[in-house]
């Protein structure tokens, strides 16, 4: 495993475990210590070389939560300014959170071992994302254009539009 050792108050390197195909932290444990990424991980090249580890920035706190209680107030708040969500509720979503971004990251790490590269990419997390949660990032596209798909119009609902049409002819 390729890991940087650093302390909890430093930014913590990540890395693609190559045996096991799994995003992994300082720790060795698979969930991600996320906080801002910056640049696309790498665990390195075939040769070795002085580039430096990408970083991924830890929360002020020490924590190693994706999303904090403070920017999940903000979005309450985005939402509506006089809601307030109970301290269990916020436990659950920030578990959420973490949760989702951890399955996602793992299995763009293991669609990124599958093309036998050792860097993971935005189109890993993308295909993921769109084959299992049926989610697009915008402004992260491809060359592929995307079709709008329009919904198929079923039995029922061309029964009542003929309905429809045959109240307004009598008028």
């Amino acid at each position: 495993m390729d890991i940087t050792n650093n302390s909890l108050s430093q930014p913590t390197a990540m890395s693609l475990d190559a045996e096991m195909g799994l995003y992994t932290n300082e720790r060795g444990s698979p969930a991600p210590v996320l906080g801002n990424i910056q640049s696309v991980l790498t665990t390195g090249t075939n040769s070795p070389t002085n580039s430096p580890t990408p970083q991924i920035k830890m929360q002020p706190d020490g924590s190693s939560q994706m999303l904090t209680r403070a920017r999940l107030q903000d979005l309450v708040r985005e939402v509506d300014a006089t809601e307030q969500l109970d301290e269990e509720v916020e436990e659950i979503l920030l578990q959420l959170a973490d949760d989702f971004v951890e399955s996602t990251v793992n299995a763009a790490c293991l669609l990124a071992k599958h093309r036998k590269s050792n860097t993971l990419e935005v189109k890993d997390i993308q295909l993921h994302l769109e084959r299992n949660w049926n989610m697009w990032l915008p402004g992260f596209g491809t060359d592929e254009l995307r079709p709008y798909k329009r919904s198929t119009v079923t039995e029922a609902h061309k029964q009542r539009l003929a309905l429809i049409r045959k109240a307004l002819k009598k008028y």
